[in-house]
């Protein structure tokens, strides 16, 4: 299976297009958005997918993100500011990270195959012992052009693949 993973896409209409765009030629069936969607009208872009997400500094609008959640209906699920994820047998573990320290205790106690965050608005991957610590980048703001990416986790490799979304439609 191949989830999608994005973050702080901060209201940005043109990056989430493109990024259901990619997830769907990769043939995603999950998403996981690591906060900060800012708006509710946002959800509903991602229809086409079991989405999984959780709150960001700047999504105060809690209760018209939980309402546009229920509307997507099946499994999608508002997890709050955490989340604790299952796929394939593989455990994920979701927060927005905005003390990166957080992330790094969670990654280093060893308990999930993946940590996934964002707020830092730069893409990551790496290694804390069984641990894969990944960071899918972001939509507003970002470090660099290199920084506005998505990730692909395949649950059979465990591998991990980044997406530009700079000017995916041209491609």
């Amino acid at each position: 299976m191949n989830i999608g993973v994005i973050s702080d896409t901060h209201d940005n209409v043109e990056a989430i297009e493109r990024a259901a765009d990619v997830f769907a030629a990769e043939g995603v069936e999950i998403v996981i958005h690591c906060g900060d969607f800012v708006a509710p009208l946002m959800i509903p872009y991602f229809g086409q997918f079991e989405l999984h997400g959780v709150l960001g500094n700047n999504d105060g609008d809690v209760a018209n993100l939980q309402a546009a959640f229920d509307g997507l209906g099946g499994e999608s699920e508002l997890h709050g500011r955490f989340a604790s994820l299952e796929f394939d047998g593989l455990s994920v573990a979701v927060l927005h990270g905005e003390h990166r320290e957080e992330v790094d205790a969670i990654a280093a106690g060893e308990t999930y195959d993946f940590v996934c965050f964002g707020h830092h608005h730069e893409r990551e991957l790496f290694e804390e012992g069984r641990t894969t610590v990944l960071n899918p980048g972001a939509h507003v703001l970002p470090g660099s052009e290199d920084d506005r990416t998505v990730a692909v986790i395949d649950t059979l490799s465990e591998s991990v693949r980044f997406r530009s979304l700079v000017d995916e439609r041209s491609n």
